[in-house]
């Protein structure tokens, strides 16, 4: 039977899209039908300076993108690409969760196997909506902020958890609705549609980072609030800025005092 974490491994050092996507899916129901093991894995994960991935987009400074403004149809298509770029990064970062924490509940795989698999789905989503807009995944520059954090947090499973899904992610909950109007006001419609199931989605993806994360801190007997709010401090450079999707962010497991302190900070 073969190791999942070695399954998780190909998967993420996959470099073009449709293969990426079809070794998640295949991964997502071999976990399903339980024919991975997590036994024999003492070894610890090798370090991964950058995932499988095509050789566009070109990968920039943040600061150098251009905003993307949807009112013409060049920028509808630079839009559409960042959020495909993101959908792309959520792919590897739910598979390297899945390779690189190791002695975790086999449930913590499952989780983030099937989230890998659902990252995938979007991604395909948007990269197809592109070509109907004339546009390829990888004719606009993208940054790498998202995994940049995922080796920032490679050795602590409870930054890992604290700062992607329960920061990063959570910030595609807050802004995913102001983007929908911008789409809808410029006649894309069939991308609204997408975010909307993509907004479904990551509310359960936002929800397993919160309860993975809780787990991981119960298991060093830490304060959850508390070492949440420090991760943000240590990590986060600036301060998370509103509006929040608070409704969202409930349903994904933030308490009210957690929501209470992100707009209080803001």
């Amino acid at each position: 039977m073969r190791n999942i974490h070695d399954a998780a491994l190909e998967c993420l050092l996959a470099s073009a899209p449709d293969e990426k996507c079809r070794l998640t899916h295949a991964l997502w129901l071999a976990g399903r039908d339980r024919v991975l093991m997590t036994a024999g894995a003492e070894a610890e994960a090798i370090a991964i300076n950058a995932p499988g991935r095509p050789e566009r987009p070109l990968l920039v400074p943040p600061r150098e993108l251009e905003r993307r403004r949807p009112a013409t149809p060049e920028g509808q298509a630079a839009l559409i690409h960042a959020l495909t770029h993101i959908e792309f990064n959520a792919i590897n970062l739910a598979l390297d969760a899945v390779y690189r924490f190791r002695n975790l509940p086999e449930a913590f795989y499952n989780d983030w196997m099937q989230v890998a698999d659902e990252e995938a789905t979007h991604f395909l989503l948007l990269r197809n909506h592109l070509r109907a807009l004339g546009y390829e995944y990888g004719d606009f520059p993208a940054h790498d902020g998202l995994w940049e954090m995922a080796q920032k947090t490679a050795h602590d499973v409870v930054a890992r958890m604290a700062l992607v899904p329960r920061c990063l992610e959570a910030r595609g909950l807050d802004v995913t609705p102001g983007i929908k109007i911008k789409l809808v006001n410029c006649g894309d419609r069939a991308a609204a549609a997408i975010l909307d199931v993509i907004l479904r989605d990551e509310i359960g993806h936002v929800a397993i980072g919160d309860r993975w994360f809780k787990y991981a801190c119960d298991q060093l007997q830490l304060e959850p609030e508390a070492t949440f709010r420090t991760l943000l401090d240590e990590y986060f450079v600036g301060d998370l800025k509103g509006p929040f999707h608070i409704e969202a962010r409930r349903k994904a497991g933030f308490s009210e005092a957690e929501l209470a302190y992100l707009e209080q900070d803001c």
